[in-house]
């Protein structure tokens, strides 16, 4: 589940909390990843995205052999990949990122 937001640090502290983990990848004021057993969450300051709205759904399959995108019928992007294709879009956006896969 990817999320937009204007405040990237109270949604560390928030998400953290509820999660129970903290992030295991942060892009001060840009970007947050958590990795949990049943759910991956984004959260990404940006402005195409008002606050609070959901920017894509996907799911992470181990046997995805690459990242892939589609819409729904309700406009919703979905994206499926493997826990390495996510950790490359990271890298590929902020390359002082570590993110393991």
């Amino acid at each position: 589940m990817a999320l937009s937001t204007d405040n990237i640090e109270s949604s560390i502290e928030d998400y953290s909390k509820r999660l129970g983990v903290p992030p295991c990848a942060i892009v001060q004021g840009e970007y947050a990843l958590w990795r949990t057993e049943s759910l991956n969450l984004s959260v990404r300051h940006d402005p195409a995205f008002p606050p609070g709205s959901l920017r894509h759904l996907g799911w992470e399959d181990p046997t995805a052999t690459a990242f892939s995108m589609e819409t729904d019928v309700n406009g919703i992007v979905w994206e499926r990949f493997a826990a390495h294709h996510q950790a490359e879009e990271i890298q590929a956006l902020w390359p002082e990122v570590s993110v393991e896969a």
